[in-house]
């Protein structure tokens, strides 16, 4: 179960409750509706997801990482593949953050 379709997050985060909007393929309008009510709030989803993620990755084997999580691609991807994904996404949003924060001076 995601975090994020869990009563409240996403009223804090200035969003309607949408199991189905991850926020891929947003454009700069979507963006920019995603307000969250403070840098508290971030925090608090930050360490609630990652409650739930460690716990996850540590109960994987090797086996899990070759199911097929999606057959929606030529070729379906496995888990590890989706798994490398979430990394890449979770690094390049990371450098956005420290370029707009070197932007802005901080």
């Amino acid at each position: 179960e995601q975090v994020w379709t869990e009563p409240g997050w996403a009223e804090r985060f200035g969003l309607g409750p949408d199991p189905t909007n991850s926020g891929w393929g947003h454009t700069p309008d979507q963006v920019a509706a995603v307000r969250p009510e403070s840098a508290d709030a971030l925090l608090e989803y930050l360490h609630e997801v990652r409650s739930r993620t460690i716990p996850f990755l540590r109960a994987l084997s090797p086996a899990d990482l070759d199911r097929v999580v999606d057959e929606g691609w030529d070729p379906p991807v496995t888990l590890g593949v989706r798994l490398v994904s979430i990394i890449d996404d979770h690094v390049q949003h990371a450098g956005q953050a420290a370029y707009t924060r070197g932007l802005l001076g901080c």
